[in-house]
């Protein structure tokens, strides 16, 4: 009986060794090691690289101001400064506006230069103000005989004069609308107001400056 017992725990033994060693893990489906990641003790941070902030970058931290970038004329420009801040860890608020296009009505071009004098001297007989083309050298030479602020509203001057028996004119863009804006970060601290006006970033370049009492724009969205 002695001896049953003697190799029972030799065997006992035995296997707990084998187990703590952790052969058995895949067996068992037990691991030796329990739940414990000994590898998550080598990533910890080593406390004693950590070094407090400096009185001063506490303070710039706890400093708060609003910044206003802009304005900015296209939405290219508003997309590579929205990436530009995000790479820098910035938000902004995005304020836009659009700026109106000009509209003319104005001749077709008038290489001829008999019948452009023609043409000048109808204008001049039924009173009509008219110029010359400008801005558009693939259009000239015509004369611009009125200026809109939309393209509907060239097109009915262009109808009305047509029904007047002028005939030969057409609507042309002189200025496209662009829509501008300005991007607002509302609570930047200190480190980050210094970042981001010492950046060298082309998208950047109309600089950072103190937001104004009340931004220029008619639509306002958060954007990053």
């Amino acid at each position: 009986m002695m001896r049953v017992l003697v190799i029972v725990l030799l065997a006992a033994n035995a296997l707990f060794f084998i187990w703590s060693r952790g052969w058995l893990d895949a067996v068992t489906g037990l691991p030796a090691q329990g739940s414990r990641e000994p590898q998550r003790l080598a990533a910890q941070q080593h406390p004693e690289r950590i070094q407090p902030l400096a009185a001063s970058a506490a303070a710039a931290l706890a400093q708060r101001s609003c910044l206003e970038l802009g304005p900015l004329e296209g939405d290219a420009a508003l997309a590579a400064a929205q990436a530009a801040l995000k790479a820098a860890g910035a938000e902004a608020q995005v304020h836009s506006s659009e700026l109106p296009g000009v509209w003319a009505v104005a001749t077709i071009k008038l290489a001829d230069p008999e019948f452009r004098a023609r043409k000048e001297a109808t204008y001049k007989q039924l009173r009509l103000a008219f110029e010359p083309l400008e801005g558009l050298p693939d259009e000239q030479p015509a004369f611009v005989l009125s200026r809109h602020a939309g393209q509907a509203e060239a097109t009915a001057a262009a109808a009305a004069l047509d029904k007047r028996g002028l005939k030969g004119l057409r609507v042309l863009v002189l200025k496209p609308p662009v829509h501008r804006h300005n991007l607002v970060i509302a609570q930047a601290d200190g480190l980050l107001a210094a970042k981001l006006r010492a950046s060298k970033d082309a998208a950047l370049a109309a600089g950072f400056k103190a937001c104004s009492a009340a931004p220029a724009a008619s639509a306002a969205s958060a954007g990053g």
